[in-house]
């Protein structure tokens, strides 16, 4: 129902006249908390309107800090039609709007990535999107030097991306490219799991991975969900802290989360 709101307001406002994209857009609205993060990155301050309603929310954006001066949507499809943007940036169903006149609207859709290269290329469409595009350059070859000068991860090993109620995030995703960059297997590989799966603690310890990947904030118990991370017979096995942040969408923070883990890694005593 929300999403037909959206739509609706969206096939409105196409109606209106919204500016022509060869246009630098000068009200973009960011529909969530992955688009907020390159808009931040990429747009003049002066050139957003609005962003996601989770944009501040710490635990899900890298870019929190940023995004404290910008407005934030609460309704979004009251909010949009009110601010009549000429460029939507992580539309939910793609590029363009279907019945919407050409060159009437502007959107850029945002799929979830899962790899750096799917990180670079999201950079430079949006770059493109909000008329900058040599900032899109400019961060992709930032984020490219940055990788090359990480040091060499000191030993590899097996490594479960651990999760609340004991989901374990498959192969195919931004958190198994990050493994594989820091020269680590993903336990899911080995089980055949491709997507997000819920492994019970006794196929996790007849796995015996060398290492536990898990959210930074995980360190004590707060609920059910918590609580199966603190298990002792997971105890002994060596923890990578990772903000959810960092993670949870694809943008600059790429780079953090590569850095921690191989930095984690060894820095980690050697076990016997």
């Amino acid at each position: 129902m929300h999403r037909m709101k959206l739509l609706g307001a969206i096939a409105a406002l196409g109606l209106t006249g919204a500016a022509s994209p060869a246009e630098k857009p000068r009200r973009i609205v960011s529909l969530n908390v992955c688009a907020d993060q390159y808009v931040l990155a990429l747009a003049d301050p002066g050139q957003i309107a609005a962003l996601s309603s989770n944009a501040r929310n710490a635990e899900l954006s890298a870019a929190a800090a940023q995004a404290r001066p910008f407005r934030t949507l609460r309704r979004s499809s009251e909010e949009v039609m009110a601010i009549k943007p000429d460029l939507l940036l992580g539309f939910p169903l793609g590029n363009g709007v279907a019945g919407a006149p050409p060159g009437h609207w502007n959107t850029l859709g945002l799929e979830t990535a899962d790899s750096y290269e799917a990180v670079t290329g999201q950079i430079r469409r949006t770059a493109m999107a909000v008329g900058h595009p040599e900032r899109g350059e400019a961060l992709v070859a930032r984020m490219n030097r940055d990788l090359a000068a990480l040091p060499r991860p000191g030993r590899g090993g097996v490594a479960a991306y651990y999760q609340r109620r004991g989901y374990m995030t498959g192969t195919g995703t931004l958190v198994d490219d990050l493994m594989q960059r820091a020269g680590l297997i993903n336990l899911a590989a080995k089980l055949g799991k491709t997507s997000l799966a819920q492994i019970p603690l006794e196929q996790m310890i007849a796995a015996r991975p060398d290492w536990l990947i898990v959210e930074s904030g995980s360190e004590r118990v707060v609920d059910q969900g918590t609580e199966m991370l603190h298990h002792p017979v997971l105890k002994d096995i060596p923890r990578i802290r990772v903000p959810q942040a960092w993670t949870v969408c694809g943008g600059p923070a790429y780079v953090l989360a590569a850095r921690s883990i191989v930095t984690q890694i060894n820095a980690a005593p050697t076990r016997e």
